[in-house]
């Protein structure tokens, strides 16, 4: 049976395939494919349509939508394909992309998360910081995620290659140095992908809840001082509503991101460090396979914030179809003045 090869942390072993096991992942993998281009891809064209009044954080949800369907077209799809044929099928130079872009979504996803983490930590204790990078074009957080993603991902092309499995039989596999070639290398990707990321996010949100309580003692402090009644959010004291809003949808993102993948990566740290782990069971695959479903909840989450969730969902989800030319054309101009009405909100990101 085929783990689910998002970086095929797992030792090349030829084992035989469980039927029952294999629908189930198929299954799974088929409607995580679906639901997460079409999420992604239905909010992409909302913020490209608005893109002239495109907030700083919107630049960043927009760029994590695209990460998320690298994730969906490049990872997911690929095992899907490849599940559903037991075997890679495809030369040995195919083998080597699908193993970079499967690893790039993972890191351009994790990392897109981080930089906007670093950017709300900035404009809450370095806003002068935030201001002077609003006055240029280049959003350099966004082109650093994408350049440490397309660099860290790299390995993966010399690691792994179309291998002979067994006699006349060829996959994708990588050929780990014995005996400890296979735990550096879980070790690392886990570094570099979810431990590191994920402390850096940590730190940032706790130095921002700090901040924040700072400047509320502070506030309460000065106002007690002179008898007049004390603030009762944290918008009165110095924060619209607006970025109130952004750091929560940030905070539930990083959940949603350490919720998803902490399963898959302690199942892959297990599998490499412990000879008896059980592989080949029906939890060890099933965690690692909604860790994908990280891509799902990102879309679903910058909705939820925006307000009014179920009617923004179904607006980017149901169109109509119609018989003539003229009436198609009217439904579309009704349609992105609904989507530019329902996301009257959200432009208020910043």
């Amino acid at each position: 049976m085929q783990q689910l090869n998002v970086s095929d942390l797992v030792d090349a072993e030829d084992v035989p395939r469980d039927q029952s096991l294999a629908r189930v992942e198929i299954a799974l993998l088929g409607v995580i494919f679906v639901t997460a281009a079409v999420l992604n891809t239905a909010l992409l064209r909302v913020l490209w349509r608005q893109r002239k009044q495109m907030s700083r954080m919107r630049v960043f949800v927009f760029h994590l939508c695209v990460a998320d369907l690298v994730v969906a077209f490049f990872q997911v799809c690929p095992q899907l394909m490849w599940d559903i044929t037991d075997r890679f099928v495809g030369p040995d130079l195919v083998c080597r992309l699908v193993k970079y872009l499967q690893v790039l979504g993972m890191f351009s996803s994790t990392y897109m998360i981080v930089v906007m983490t670093v950017d709300r930590y900035q404009a809450v204790c370095k806003p002068m910081v935030t201001f002077q990078r609003t006055r240029t074009r280049l959003n350099l957080p966004v082109c650093v995620a994408w350049g440490v993603s397309l660099l860290g991902s790299l390995p993966q092309a010399f690691i792994f290659s179309k291998v002979e499995v067994a006699p006349g039989v060829f996959d994708c596999w990588a050929d780990f140095i014995k005996p400890w070639g296979l735990q550096a290398y879980v070790t690392w990707t886990t570094l570099v992908i979810f431990i590191l990321p994920v402390s850096t996010v940590v730190v940032c949100q706790v130095r921002i809840c700090r901040a924040i309580q700072t400047n509320l003692y502070k506030k309460m402090h000065k106002q007690g001082s002179i008898g007049v009644l004390l603030p009762p959010r944290a918008s009165e004291v110095g924060m619209s509503k607006a970025r109130v809003k952004t750091l929560k949808m940030t905070v539930v993102i990083v959940l949603a991101y350490i919720i998803c993948w902490a399963p898959f990566f302690t199942v892959q740290l297990w599998s490499a460090w412990d000879t008896y782990a059980p592989k080949e069971t029906a939890t060890f695959t099933i965690l690692m396979l909604l860790a994908s479903l990280n891509s799902c909840a990102n879309p679903c989450i910058y909705l939820l914030f925006s307000g009014q969730f179920p009617n923004k969902l179904l607006t980017l989800l149901c169109r109509r179809r119609l018989s003539n030319s003229k009436d198609s054309m009217q439904n579309e101009a009704t349609l992105v003045s609904t989507l530019n009405m329902s996301f009257k909100n959200v432009s208020e990101l910043k």
